[in-house]
């Protein structure tokens, strides 16, 4: 059975950083396409950030490219997101997603099967 769990959220003033995690039970990140959305009270969920596959350049959406950092620990079996000079629109529930190696857009969902249960970012002073 797949399980990803998230953790590193919390709350942060604009401007701060947290470093997000998802650890894996039952795959490994190597072997998956890997990807980050966040889901705001009220707006639909979006990609943040992704890699469809290990060797795949990451991807970011627009809003948060030059900020955020997607990266896998292949020894740890772990994936990061790197959140740097936050602000408060990046406030959200942040999940990680996988499923095996596609073509497509990797910030779509559509393309995950695998979610964790979202871990929450809060950019406020």
């Amino acid at each position: 059975q797949v399980q990803l769990v998230e953790s590193g959220g919390g709350l942060v003033q604009p401007g701060g950083s947290l470093r997000l995690s998802c650890a894996a039970s039952g795959l490994t990140f190597d072997n998956y396409g890997i990807a980050w959305f966040r889901q705001a009270p009220g707006k639909e969920r979006e990609g943040v950030s992704c890699m469809s596959s290990k060797d795949g350049n990451p991807n970011y959406a627009d809003s948060v490219k030059g900020r955020f950092t997607i990266s896998r620990d292949s020894a740890k079996n772990m994936v990061y997101l790197q959140m740097n000079s936050l602000k408060p629109e990046d406030t959200a529930v942040y999940y990680c997603a996988a499923d095996l190696p596609f073509d497509s857009n990797c910030l779509e969902a559509y393309n995950y099967d695998y979610w964790g249960q979202g871990t929450q970012v809060t950019v406020s002073s």
